[in-house]
């Protein structure tokens, strides 16, 4: 069940049709580890951050038996900031200040408490980055998942597909898919990278669910209607942390159980973007995810009577 978790932690600034922040926290890693938390423990991050990073948040971490025994700390740099502004459909936006900081150097560090994970979660890095992590454990997990972004594929091509032929599962969203494989048909999109290396594909479709293939089989899962999506920031990634957590909370990683881990992703992401930042993802309880599965259940559930 011992699930390591690489990515950044790090300060958003978000303005949506909703309202604004002033720098608050965010980072894939932060997302994830805080989504897989509701399901296994302890979650052992992989990090960087600079001196003025918010120490109550490494606090509420610790809390929920995250441990940041992995994530380095350079009292004398800052941590990576990122600013941007949502449209009214909260599909698109724009960046504003994107600065690295203590990331762009960044050398992952491997605890010995970290080694011999049966699952490994590679939030959105360089790709060369994702790939020392695996080359720095010990033994292969038994699944190692992996997300990226388009940026990646505009300037670092072959090392992103390099870093894809390690992993067991690629999570995109449905731009990024047809940029990688060159396919406007999402179907032959999955079919091209899945010839890349991963077995199984995520593509995301932000208000329009997910969809998961692995070879011939394909499974898709609704997004919840919401009446209100306050801050979209970190859903990708809070549905990764819930997708792996559930995989690690069962042991199972057939397509069947992650049919069932998609929806539990689905599910912690829409609890994600209901308020800025990570403040609906500190105290969730286990009636509300499973009340909110359920939804999701309910989203699809039908009887048919074949003529």
């Amino acid at each position: 069940m011992s699930l390591v978790v690489v990515g950044s932690m790090a300060f958003d600034a978000l303005e949506t049709p909703f309202g604004k922040t002033d720098k608050i926290v965010g980072g894939a890693a932060t997302y994830i580890s805080l989504s897989s938390s509701y399901f296994v423990k302890p979650v052992n991050v992989v990090s960087v951050v600079g001196g003025d990073f918010d120490q109550d948040h490494i606090a509420l971490m610790h809390q929920r038996n995250i441990s940041t025994e992995g994530v380095q700390v350079k009292e004398n740099e800052k941590s990576f900031f990122w600013s941007g502004r949502y449209f009214n459909d909260m599909n698109s936006r724009e960046t504003l200040v994107t600065e690295l900081n203590v990331l762009g150097d960044f050398d992952p560090i491997i605890p010995d408490a970290y080694q011999n994970c049966e699952y490994l979660m590679l939030g959105n890095l360089a790709p060369q980055v994702q790939k020392t992590v695996i080359e720095r454990l010990n033994n292969r997990p038994k699944l190692i998942v992996m997300d990226t972004m388009n940026f990646w594929m505009d300037i670092v091509l072959d090392e992103l597909k390099a870093t894809m032929a390690l992993v067991d599962v690629l999570s995109i969203n449905d731009e990024e898919a047809r940029q990688l494989s060159g396919e406007y048909s999402l179907v032959k999109a999955a079919k091209k990278i899945m010839a890349m290396g991963p077995k199984f594909l995520i593509i995301k479709k932000g208000e329009h669910g997910a969809l998961l293939f692995n070879e011939d089989k394909v499974f898709f899962a609704p997004a919840l209607p919401l009446e209100e999506v306050f801050d979209p920031t970190g859903a990708g990634d809070t549905f990764a942390g819930g997708f792996i957590g559930y995989l690690a909370s069962t042991g199972d990683i057939s397509f069947e159980s992650m049919k069932r881990a998609v929806i539990y992703g689905s599910a912690m992401a829409s609890f994600c973007v209901e308020k800025f930042g990570t403040e609906r993802l500190k105290n969730l309880s286990q009636e509300e995810i499973d009340s909110r599965v359920q939804e999701f259940v309910n989203l699809v559930a039908f009887d048919t009577v074949l003529q």
